[in-house]
């Protein structure tokens, strides 16, 4: 278990194999008895959801769900207003609670939806992808986008407690894993040490499932001393962006080819390189993101870096202030950096 020590807003992260299957007696742990939706997808809804409910229905709950369609379509501001009028209908109270019970996106479209729900009603969420395990679920940040501007609306709203169960992951593809995997990499190079000596260590995707607890672990460890710190984002909390200034735009203009973490672990390249090159990182941290990368099959380049939508995506990205935009960047591993760039002078930054 993993406490969150949140001044206003503490809570637990429940890391257990298995630990869904008692889902009911957890959540009366933190919760009196009341009425829950269930904001899922139709992806894990097919998969898990029925056990879920009935598990907390057997405890006393009174339980309803929200099936959204699995992918980036559903965080919208649309289905935040579909939720929030079912749950109306429902005569939910403030006194109700919502469990996120899915990937990023649901985490993300779950958190907003009840942190607006008559100004704010109990969260909990239960990740079910590797990204949103080891990043989404954790830190209080919710959002849906905005047409192409990625997260555009959002809230800072604490869970008031996460439950990440390993055992969840067994469904996924390998691909869809080792996408997940893209952000505990990132993390590993901010916090080094010995979270960074064990993913070095990862040979290959079975590897990686061997070593799922401890990665898990320790992806939320190093957050959850990075949110600590910095709650709302205003300082330190900035570097968890390691790679997604770039990863974000690169994202969007594959239409979905992309899935998150690929387009951050191209990202994280891609800026790595270009400060390596400007004396900024260290000589060989490049090499040592790709020997990270590449044994799971992670891509690390794309041909899409410097074309004119890419620059356009990028002036719309929430790290610029005014004229500049903030890079996050590695001095070397475990020692993360953040560069201003001038907006006008950004081609001849990527370009070289």
């Amino acid at each position: 278990m993993v406490k969150v020590n949140l001044k206003n807003h503490p809570y637990s992260v429940d890391i257990e194999m298995g630990g869904s299957n008692t889902i009911g007696e957890k959540v009366s742990k933190i919760w009196s008895s009341r009425q829950i939706l269930i904001i899922s997808d139709t992806n894990v809804a097919k998969l898990y959801l029925k056990p879920i409910v009935m598990n907390l229905r057997n405890v006393g709950f009174t339980v309803s769900t929200a099936v959204v369609p699995a992918g980036e379509q559903s965080k919208s501001i649309e289905m935040v207003q579909t939720i929030i009028k079912q749950m109306s209908r429902d005569k939910f109270t403030r006194f109700d609670g919502v469990i996120a019970f899915g990937g990023g996106v649901v985490t993300d479209l779950a958190g907003l939806v009840a942190s607006l729900y008559m100004r704010g009603i109990g969260l909990i969420q239960v990740p079910t992808s590797m990204t949103a395990q080891v990043d989404a679920s954790v830190g209080g940040k919710t959002a849906v986008n905005l047409g192409d501007v990625k997260n555009a609306m959002g809230t800072f709203y604490q869970p008031d407690y996460v439950l990440v169960d390993p055992a969840l992951l067994q469904s996924l593809s390998d691909r869809d894993l080792v996408e997940g995997y893209a952000e505990t990499v990132k993390m590993s190079l901010l916090a080094g040490g010995d979270f960074a000596t064990l993913t070095g260590q990862i040979t290959d995707v079975a590897h990686l499932k061997e070593q799922l607890v401890p990665l898990i672990e320790q992806s939320i460890t190093y957050k959850r001393d990075i949110v600590e710190q910095d709650e709302y984002d205003e300082g330190q909390r900035q570097v968890l962006n390691f790679g997604h200034t770039f990863g974000h735009a690169i994202e969007l203009m594959s239409k979905g080819a992309l899935r998150h973490g690929e387009a951050v672990s191209i990202g994280m390249v891609a800026i790595t390189d270009r400060l390596e090159r400007d004396g900024y990182t260290q000589a060989g941290v490049s090499d040592e993101i790709l020997n990270r990368l590449l044994p799971v099959g992670l891509p690390v380049f794309s041909a899409e870096i410097g074309e004119d939508e890419f620059f356009e995506l990028l002036l719309h990205d929430k790290k610029r202030s005014d004229d500049r935009i903030n890079f996050i960047g590695l001095a070397k591993i475990g020692e993360p950096i953040v560069v201003k760039k001038d907006i006008r002078k950004l081609e001849s930054f990527v370009k070289g």
